[in-house]
C-alpha cells in the first residue's frame, strides 16, 4: 500500500508539473500578454505542487482505490480541480493587482484547470490500467477469506475467479456450520470453524473478508463482524444480507459484480481535517476565554469537599489506545474505593453538592478540552469508556468495539438522545446511537450534535 501511494504521488507530481509548464508557456512565454515583471517559473511550480497534493489529499484521492471504477476517480479529480482552481483564481487576482499584470491573464486559469484535469486524469487512468493488468497477471492480489460454506459461497468464489482485477486471492473458506466433511474446493482449503477466524486472518495476512452466509446462518453475521473488528480488514457481503445491516452499508459495483461494504469510513479526509481544525480552535477559545470561570469553579470544588480539583481516569480511545481523561471532580474523593467500578446514575450519592451543578451544566466536562488538544478526544464522538467496562460490554454486545474505530468525544449523538447508563439495556441503546453516528459521520452531523448539546445545557437537561 505504501509503495502504491508513493507511486501515485510521484505520478501526480509529474503530471502537475507538465500542466504547470503548459500553463506557464500559454500565460507568459507565448507572447500573447505583456508583463511589467516577468513571473518566476520554479518557485511557483514548487508551491503549486504542494498545494495540489494537499487538495487531492483532502478530497480523498490518496485513499485506497483498489479495483475502484476509473470513472468514479475521474469525477473526484474533476471536483478537486474545480475547487482548487477557484482558490487559485482569487490568489492570482490578488497577485496581479500587486504586480500590475494585465486583467486578461487571470482568465488563463480556465485553461490551467483543463490542463490539470486532463494531465492528472490521464496519468491516473494509465496507472490504474497498468495496475489492473498486474492484478490480472496475479501480481499484487490481496489475501482474502470467504466466510461460509454453501452453494452461495462456491458461486461467489467462481465469480471472483472470473474477475482477477478485483484483487482478491482466495486463501480459504471458513465454515460456519459444524460437521462439514469437505476439506477443499478447487484446491482452496475449507477451514472447519468460524471461531478460528481471527487466527486465520493473522496467519494468512488477510486483507479482505467476503461473507457468503446461507439463509439459515444469518444470525451469525453480527458475531462475525465483531470478530473482525479488531483487525484492519475490509468486510464485504453479497447483497441478500443487506436487510440485516440496513443503514450500515455501501454498495460497490465493479465489472457488474455487486458487493456490499460493511461499515465503511464515511467521513472524507478533508472533512476529518476540518473536524480536527474545529476541535483545536474551539478547545483553545473555550479554555482561554473562559479561564476566569474555570478558576472560580476550581475554587468552589476545593471549598466544597476534600480532594483534588481535577479527576483523572483511564479510558479506552481510538484503536483501543488507553489515555487519561481529565474532568472537574464532581464526586467525593475515592468514591469507588469500596464499591469498585460502577455506572453513574441520576441520583448518584457519590456526587457532591457542587458536582450536581457542574454535571447539570456539563461544566465538569470542560477540562476534557485538554484531551482534545492532545488528540485523544474530539468535540463530538462516542463517549470513552473505562477498560473494565469495555471488555465486559464487548462480550455482551457484538458491535461494541466498533465505537473504538473513531476518536471519542466530549459529547455525542447518544448523549443528547439518551440518559445515564444504568443497565446493559441502556448501553445497548447508546451503542445503537453511536453506530448511527459512526456510519453517518459528517461536519453537518457534528454541528447538529453541538447545537443539541448547547440546547441541553441551556435548558438544564444534562445527563
Amino acid at each position: 500500500m505504501y509503495k502504491e501511494k508513493s507511486l501515485l504521488i510521484f505520478l501526480d507530481l509529474l503530471t502537475l508539473n507538465l500542466a504547470w509548464t503548459g500553463f506557464y508557456w500559454l500565460r507568459v512565454r507565448s507572447g500573447w500578454l505583456s508583463f511589467a515583471t516577468m513571473p518566476d517559473f520554479w518557485m511557483p511550480m514548487l508551491v503549486i505542487c504542494v498545494y495540489w497534493l494537499i487538495v487531492f489529499f483532502l478530497f480523498g484521492l490518496y485513499r485506497s482505490w483498489y479495483a475502484q471504477s476509473r470513472f468514479d476517480e475521474f469525477v473526484t479529480i474533476s471536483k478537486a480541480t474545480i475547487f482548487g482552481v477557484l482558490v487559485l483564481f482569487f490568489a492570482i487576482f490578488i497577485d496581479d493587482e500587486g504586480t500590475g499584470s494585465p486583467v486578461q491573464s487571470r482568465f488563463f486559469i480556465v485553461g490551467y484547470w483543463g490542463l490539470v484535469t486532463g494531465f492528472v486524469g490521464t496519468g491516473r487512468f494509465l496507472q490504474h490500467t497498468f495496475q489492473r493488468r498486474l492484478l490480472e497477471a496475479g501480481i499484487g492480489l490481496h489475501n482474502t477469506l470467504i466466510v461460509g460454506w454453501s452453494s452461495k459461497a462456491m458461486q461467489l468464489f467462481d465469480t471472483v475467479q472470473l474477475y482477477p482485477a478485483l484483487g482478491y486471492n482466495i486463501v480459504g473458506f471458513v465454515s460456519v456450520a459444524k460437521g462439514s466433511s469437505e476439506k477443499s474446493y478447487k484446491g482452496v482449503p475449507i477451514f472447519p470453524s468460524v471461531e478460528e477466524l481471527t487466527t486465520l486472518i493473522d496467519r494468512h495476512d488477510v486483507k479482505d473478508v467476503l461473507i457468503a452466509l446461507d439463509s439459515t446462518e444469518h444470525d451469525r453475521l453480527l458475531s462475525i463482524i465483531g470478530s473482525c473488528n479488531s483487525h484492519e480488514v475490509s468486510l464485504k457481503i453479497i447483497p441478500d444480507l443487506y436487510d440485516i445491516i440496513s443503514g450500515q452499508a455501501r454498495t460497490n459495483q465493479i465489472y457488474g459484480f455487486p458487493l456490499i461494504e460493511i461499515m465503511p469510513e464515511i467521513m472524507q479526509p478533508w472533512e476529518r481535517a476540518v473536524k480536527r481544525a474545529i476541535d483545536i480552535s474551539v478547545a483553545m477559545i473555550v479554555l482561554l476565554v473562559g479561564l476566569p470561570v474555570w478558576l472560580v469553579v476550581a475554587l468552589a470544588i476545593r471549598l466544597n469537599s476534600q480532594g483534588p480539583i481535577f479527576y483523572m481516569q483511564e479510558r479506552v480511545g481510538k484503536d483501543e489506545e488507553i489515555f487519561h481523561i481529565v474532568k472537574f471532580r464532581s464526586m467525593y474523593h475515592n468514591a469507588e474505593q469500596g464499591s469498585g467500578p460502577v455506572w453513574a446514575n441520576k441520583e448518584d450519592p457519590r456526587v457532591t453538592r457542587i458536582g450536581k451543578i457542574l454535571r447539570k451544566l456539563r461544566i465538569d466536562e470542560v477540562p476534557q478540552l485538554i484531551n482534545v488538544l492532545d488528540g485523544d478526544m474530539s468535540l463530538v464522538g462516542p463517549r470513552p469508556e473505562r477498560p473494565y467496562f469495555v471488555e465486559q460490554l464487548a462480550e455482551e454486545i457484538p458491535l461494541y468495539k466498533r465505537r473504538l474505530k473513531v476518536r471519542p468525544g466530549i459529547t455525542g449523538w447518544a448523549q443528547v438522545k439518551h440518559k445515564y447508563d444504568e443497565s446493559i439495556e441502556d448501553v445497548r441503546r447508546k451503542v445503537e446511537y453511536d453506530l448511527y453516528y459512526i456510519e453517518n459521520m459528517s461536519l453537518r452531523m457534528d454541528f447538529k450534535i453541538l447545537l443539541n448539546t448547547v440546547a441541553v445545557v441551556l435548558l438544564g437537561k444534562g445527563h
